[in-house]
């Protein structure tokens, strides 16, 4: 994304060049805000459903694990190819491509009869998703000035809290009521509801064909080397981690990263300045939320798992449990941009990781008689506490603690790495959780494994946290992150 789109203190706040207000702002910022919330949801709410798709579909382990990292895969590798489209397309023309990707991608998922489908529809949305996010945060950040700017944006940092707890809700009670396919119909009248509005309340902005050329081959190695990756991960599970099938895939994705960074070095318009990761917060913050998003769905994924395809709990039971998780990563983060301020980046992170690698604890001992109510859910709760905060202290520092001028760059990184985090912690979490996953209604070997080395990353994170953040205290900024 670019620095005109969120850095806080944009020339166009300056009085005289500001231009007039749009008497219809706050209603076009309801209509994004609303896109926005759509492709949050599809990141947790698909989670509840996955073992009634798996019965639908006759979905194995590998299969379930793409229909979740398929989605946040093309969204982290394509989101700065989005961003830079609304600077060239226009910040409205691009976002409702966004949406008529998203929207028929979803009705696609729906109607899907088999994995591929299902699968393929997920990539879909995963290309809408890039494509609208970037573009309806630009059009926050350029149409509201001075201080409404900082409410426009409060209410969209707010979306990411709301949709993810919203979501495992709302995944239980469709799959228990009409079904699975109802957690993607659910976006096709809302989206074209928004179609029809977006045109009406959101103004045009003129194209820039100036802003630079698209860096698609960027955009496709960036993609394609976490994709192999996360191909890699996957198989291990089926072959073990010293296979050819899993080791190819790997060394495929380093070989890509590489040729990533080559491309980058030379582009005129790189989608990704690599000289950012010289600068340490910026990698800091880049690091934390790689590991907490990583550490988060796949607490979602292994917990729906378990408990419905482990313990025989319905749909929208597990979606109960869940929601006190997900309200917790909300109070974190609410705690953490305190203390971010008052004891700083450094003893927030580290103490924060410490919280969420205590509240793994009791994970590492789950079985098939242990307490759900008892164990499971207050350990989740406690860890989704600590990575809220995480979450806050991940992007304040690495926008907080580098020059104004970079804020919009280091933006990018940090969304980047939120969704790419997504894809490698369901991966690594399915394969290490195998035997449960495919095992027979009731098996719960594995996830014990898989939740110890969730403890054991969390507190690894804790550890190179203390070194690596910077300490101090970040500036205020007001570029939030996408979730």
């Amino acid at each position: 994304m670019t620095h005109d789109a969120l850095h806080p203190a944009h020339p166009a706040d300056r009085a005289h060049d500001r231009p007039p207000a749009d008497p219809r702002r706050w209603t076009m910022l309801a209509l994004i805000c609303a896109a926005q919330f759509m492709l949050v949801l599809d990141v947790t709410v698909v989670n509840v459903a996955l073992p009634d798709m798996a019965v639908d579909l006759d979905l194995g382990r590998t299969a379930l694990t793409w229909v979740v990292t398929a989605y946040t895969l093309c969204f982290a590798g394509l989101m700065l190819l989005g961003g830079r489209l609304a600077d060239v397309l226009g910040a409205r023309r691009t976002l409702l491509a966004g949406l008529v990707v998203f929207t028929a991608a979803s009705l696609v998922c729906g109607l899907a009869g088999s994995g591929a489908t299902l699968i393929g529809g997920r990539i879909a949305q995963g290309v809408g998703a890039a494509l609208l996010s970037p573009a309806a945060l630009s059009l926050v950040t350029t149409s509201f000035h001075g201080k409404e700017r900082n409410r426009a944006l409060g209410v969209w940092a707010a979306i990411g809290g709301t949709g993810s707890a919203i979501g495992v809700l709302a995944g239980g009670a469709l799959t228990s009521g009409p079904g699975w396919q109802w957690v993607f119909y659910v976006n096709v009248p809302v989206g074209i509801a928004l179609l029809v509005a977006v045109p009406a309340f959101v103004p045009p902005r003129p194209e820039r064909p100036s802003a630079g050329r698209l860096d698609v081959a960027g955009a496709l190695l960036a993609t394609a080397g976490t994709g192999s990756l996360v191909y890699g991960l996957v198989t291990a599970g089926d072959f073990g981690w010293s296979a050819a099938w899993t080791l190819v895939p790997v060394v495929g994705a380093a070989a890509l990263y590489a040729a990533f960074a080559a491309v980058e070095r030379v582009a005129r318009e790189p989608l990704m300045d690599l000289r950012m990761f010289t600068r340490r917060p910026v990698l800091a913050g880049a690091f934390l939320m790689l590991f907490a998003t990583a550490l988060l769905i796949a607490f979602f994924f292994l917990g729906s798992v378990f408990l419905q395809h482990g313990r025989g709990f319905g749909p929208m039971r597990t979606g109960l449990v869940f929601l006190p998780v997900a309200v917790a990563v909300g109070i974190g983060a609410h705690i953490g941009s305190r203390l971010v301020g008052t004891v700083g980046s450094r003893a927030t992170a580290v103490g924060a990781m410490v919280i969420a690698a205590g509240g793994c604890l009791p994970l590492t001992r789950v079985g098939a008689d242990s307490s759900v109510y008892g164990g499971l859910l207050p350990g989740l709760a406690v860890a989704a506490f600590g990575l809220g905060a995480v979450f806050v202290t991940a992007t304040a520092t690495a926008l907080g603690m580098v020059a104004h001028e970079e804020a919009g760059l280091a933006s990018g990184v940090v969304n980047t790495f939120h969704e790419v985090g997504g894809s490698i912690g369901v991966a690594v979490g399915s394969t290490v959780a195998a035997a449960g996953i495919e095992g027979a209604a009731g098996s719960v070997s594995g996830f014990a494994d898989a939740f110890t080395v969730c403890a054991t990353a969390a507190g690894a994170c804790a550890v190179v946290a203390g070194l690596l953040v910077p300490r101090g205290k970040p500036e205020g900024t007001g570029g939030p992150h996408v979730h």
